[in-house]
């Protein structure tokens, strides 16, 4: 099997545990994807098309990001979820139609977010290195992608405190898909699945409290 170069060291993004830098923190990740484009604005298309194999993974952490701000969670859900659909049907690299490949991301949004959400994280982005196992594996990625659609759902539906839990498990296994962990991709599995159970059991608790509510009045 030939050996395939990475699509983020072709971009200037050097793996985690790479000679010359120990960790990929997020931060630095947002920041040279960035550099990799000169325009005040990147469009998602441009993304998926420079990074190949590994856009499924960079581009599902950059829009998993704002999850974890207030307000910003369900714009960026319905793409989300058609990466995911699309990993977990085992694509090997995304095909977005023309009206979200078009869709840009302020390059000055990108650092902030990158500012803003990797504090909780380094923590996380400091045991990342390459690590091959079954979460690596072509089964494992098409888990991480149905699970990144169930958790794009939880964003794009309204709920207090829903956002949060499931992006955080997301943006952790598509840390691990970028950096090739399988180690650091199944603790994403895991609070991923826990983050989704926490909001679904909150959007059921309210559906069931409205609909007592609304047969009460009535």
């Amino acid at each position: 099997m030939p050996h395939q170069t990475s699509p983020l060291s072709a971009a200037g993004l050097a793996p985690a545990g790479a000679e010359g830098g120990a960790a990929a923190p997020i931060s630095r990740i947002v920041a040279e994807v960035a550099a990799s484009f000169p325009g005040e604005r990147i469009t998602l298309g441009d993304m998926a098309e420079a990074f190949g194999e590994r856009a499924f993974g960079l581009l599902i952490l950059l829009l998993c990001l704002p999850g974890m701000l207030p307000g910003m969670a369900s714009v960026f859900g319905v793409p989300m979820l058609l990466l995911g659909i699309q990993m977990g049907l085992g694509f090997r690299t995304p095909r977005l139609p023309g009206f979200m490949a078009r869709q840009t991301v302020r390059r000055a949004d990108l650092l902030r977010l990158a500012s803003v959400t990797s504090g909780p994280l380094k923590r996380v982005e400091r045991l990342l290195r390459p690590r091959p196992g079954w979460f690596t594996s072509r089964a494992g990625e098409m888990l991480v992608g149905w699970l990144t659609a169930y958790s794009a759902l939880m964003l794009i539906l309204p709920g207090p405190g829903t956002n949060g839990p499931p992006a955080f498990g997301t943006i952790i296994m598509s840390l691990g898909v970028v950096e090739q962990d399988s180690r650091v991709t199944g603790w994403g599995v895991g609070l991923t699945i826990a983050g989704c159970l926490f909001a679904t059991g909150v959007l059921v608790a309210i559906c069931l409290f409205g609909m007592a509510a609304f047969s009460w009045i009535f």
